[in-house]
């Protein structure tokens, strides 16, 4: 492989306007087949193993135009007086004059009467392209508007308003991209240097996401996954792209010319690159395993994005390199103008220091890790509803009005479906609301086929409450057969417990694949051992910084949100799958140049230092951008997506710098050369893949040569 990305980097350095056509091209085409046969996005709720998903086919099968979308009109006096027939005159007609509307309840008041709450009933689910986004939020809004003329607090909320007040707006995005652009020019000491990475990962984001848009015209994609594949591939293409740029600058200062120094920059960088790159596809593959669609969407759309940051990476970056030349050094490189420094580089002197006392830095960096991880044990989980948007939309307020005027099971009643052959409906409704927890009940109401019965019963408890999931097993467990209890609250409480169950199916697939890929690249047993249980130590920590910030509520307020609210049961597993392949990019980028030193010296503990110092300032800068542009997205008002995004950010902080700075060359000083121990029977068996491979010795003989210069000498090692 290495001699292949010798002669790609080569080839584009020289040609650089070619590929930069035909890249051009890629684009016009990808995005002209995106707008002639590209679908879009919709989420998929259906969970065929949710208990409470036989529930909702049952109303789908039985009540006419059932089983569809919902959303509520909360209408409220702010003088607390009590409200008037005539001020909710027109609302019901205008209401059901709604596209897709086949019903609208009476009005129901508040004890005190000044606050009334309708329920709106739709004939297509929440997913349909009528209803997604603004296409059915509008008209409803459009429905309100006369009562707030007329001084009446509206608020629309439950579950169609949710999905569309959720919708990104992109400023987190566009103030991630601005930041990692600054980094980079630090990092760099360039303008031409810092703007080729950024360059690079946007165009490959463009294709991808011109993929991910001809993806959905073939299957469900989840309204999230674009945000999800936007997060990551930005992230890890830039990552990518730094990755090479830095080899190639290497390279450059070391008098090759602008060709050869991309050749050489493809043939040892790039080949990390292919391989960190195969880990992230492996941990998204892991997504699959999760028993939700929404989450095989996740992965595929992920691992679109990923594929297309790394083929702009290795095709592009190189000639761009090339024509750009020596403008990628600084200024005072390319004067001639650096003088040797009398101090070893920051990196350098850190791995001297770690390796020197490994027992001291490596137990302080456990007991940091777990200090932050404690909180996880007391993690609850919970997919997002309305109690936990931001207090600045409809829907939350309309939640808090409900929560406040009719009690906090208003906001999650459950649908009660009773087969009339084998029970009566009546006897079930007295039996569940003699039920603790339970609030009241409506009257039963049997289908036109007569097959089933259908009733409301309200928990006395929130939709969140964790007592409300203990409820639901508890009504199930104790109502006869034939009798579902279903609804949105039961089917989030279905959801939450299959992704605790599932989340160690997925722990258990991407941990045991990604240790035999790099049981294979590096030839041991114990570095890929304790790789995975380093990448599970900052990914625990990460939950744990999450549980504090948003179920404790510790300095939430800094990212909007006004109160304790559950990590969403989204996040566990989603977070996983991508950080695991993440932090595995780094581990790659690390453990490759300390088995280089490694196999050429026989040294470990020296292996180690040099391997450190080579690679920590690269690391520390990708994981930099990385954190910035992750951080970018947890300003957004969708809570799951501040949770994604803020759980990123400190993961990949923790794996940087703690772990790959820290723990990693502590351990590995520790273990010697017990870290390259493979059984000879499990050596013939394993095919052998090295991360980077150098070819002839004089490549060798530069690049000590560039790891003993001065700081100055050395761009971006």
């Amino acid at each position: 492989m290495s001699r292949i990305l010798h002669r790609l980097g080569h080839s584009t350095a020289a040609h650089p306007w070619r590929t930069i056509s035909a890249w051009l091209v890629v684009v016009v085409v990808a995005f002209g087949l995106a707008n002639a046969f590209g679908g879009t996005t919709r989420d998929d709720y259906d969970i065929p193993d949710a208990r409470a998903q036989v529930g909702i086919e049952q109303v789908r099968a039985h009540v006419p135009d059932g089983g569809g979308a919902t959303a509520q009109v909360v209408v409220h006096d702010p003088e607390g007086d009590p409200l008037r027939a005539a001020d909710l005159d027109g609302l019901d007609r205008r209401l059901s004059d709604l596209d897709h509307v086949t019903s609208v309840s009476p009005p129901r008041l508040s004890a005190d009467t000044d606050t009334a709450l309708v329920t709106v009933a739709y004939d297509v689910p929440v997913t349909d392209p009528d209803l997604v986004g603004k296409s059915g939020y509008q008209p409803l809004a459009d429905a309100i508007e006369p009562l707030r003329a007329a001084g009446l607090q509206a608020e629309l909320g439950g579950e169609l308003p949710g999905g569309a007040e959720s919708q990104m707006k992109g400023t987190g995005e566009l103030a991630g991209v601005i930041a990692a652009l600054a980094l980079l020019v630090v990092a760099f000491g360039s303008v031409v240097a810092a703007g080729l990475p950024l360059a690079v990962a946007l165009l490959g984001l463009a294709v991808g996401s011109a993929g991910v848009t001809l993806l959905a015209a073939t299957m469900d994609v989840s309204t999230a996954a674009p945000t999800v594949a936007t997060m990551v591939g930005l992230g890890v293409g830039i990552d990518y792209a730094l990755l090479i740029v830095t080899r190639h600058v290497e390279f450059l200062g070391l008098g090759h010319d602008k060709r050869e120094a991309a050749g050489r920059a493809m043939a040892t960088a790039g080949r990390s690159v292919v391989f960190a790159s195969l880990t992230v596809l492996i941990s998204l593959l892991g997504l699959r395993l999760g028993g939700l669609p929404v989450y095989s969407t996740f992965g595929y759309a992920t691992a679109i994005a990923v594929v297309s940051v790394l083929a702009a990476a290795l095709t592009l970056v190189p000639a761009l390199c090339g024509l750009a030349g020596r403008r990628l050094m600084p200024r005072k490189a390319r004067s001639g103008r650096v003088s040797r420094a009398k101090r070893a580089p920051l990196t350098a002197r850190w791995a001297a220091r770690v390796v020197r006392r490994p027992v001291a830095f490596g137990l302080a960096a456990l007991v940091f890790l777990l200090f932050l991880a404690a909180p996880v044990l007391g993690m609850r989980t919970w997919p997002q509803d309305g109690s936990s948007a931001s207090s600045e939309t409809s829907q939350r307020q309309a939640y808090d009005l409900v929560d406040d005027e009719f009690g906090p099971g208003a906001n999650g009643p459950f649908t009660i479906v009773v087969d009339t052959a084998d029970a009566d409906a009546q006897d079930v409704a007295d039996r569940v609301e003699a039920h603790a927890g339970i609030a009241g009940v409506t009257d039963p109401v049997t289908t036109p086929d007569g097959v089933i019965a259908v009733f409301d019963a309200e928990p006395a408890y929130g939709p969140a409450d964790e007592r409300t999931s203990e409820l639901v097993a508890a009504l199930r467990a104790d109502l006869p057969d034939g009798v579902e209890v279903t609804g949105t609250t039961p089917l989030f409480a279905d959801i939450s417990g299959m992704l605790s169950e599932r989340l160690w199916l997925v722990v258990g697939f991407v941990v045991s694949v990604s240790v035999l890929l790099l049981a294979m690249m590096f030839r041991s047993v114990v570095v890929p051992v304790k790789a995975a249980v380093m990448n599970l130590l900052s990914i625990t920590a990460s939950y744990g910084v999450l549980t504090a910030v948003f179920q404790w509520g510790w300095g939430g307020s800094v990212l909007g949100i006004d109160h304790a609210v559950a990590v969403s049961s989204w996040i566990p597993i989603l977070n996983f799958a991508i950080l695991f392949g993440l932090s595995m990019d780094y581990e790659v980028f690390l453990l490759s140049r300390i088995r280089e030193f490694w196999l050429r010296t026989g040294d470990a503990t020296a292996s180690v230092e040099r391997g450190l110092a080579a690679t920590g300032r690269v690391i520390s800068s990708a994981a930099a951008i990385m954190v910035v542009v992750f951080l970018g997205f947890s300003t957004e008002a969708d809570t799951v997506v501040k949770q994604l995004g803020l759980g990123m950010a400190v993961a990949i902080v923790l794996d940087a710098t703690v772990v790959r700075m820290v723990l990693v060359p502590a351990t590995m000083t520790l273990l010697g050369t017990w870290n390259w121990w493979l059984p000879a029977w499990l050596d013939r068996l394993l095919p052998t893949i090295a991360a980077e491979k150098h070819d002839d010795e004089e490549i060798w003989a530069e690049l000590d040569e560039a790891e003993s210069a001065s700081d100055g000498q050395r761009v971006g090692a």
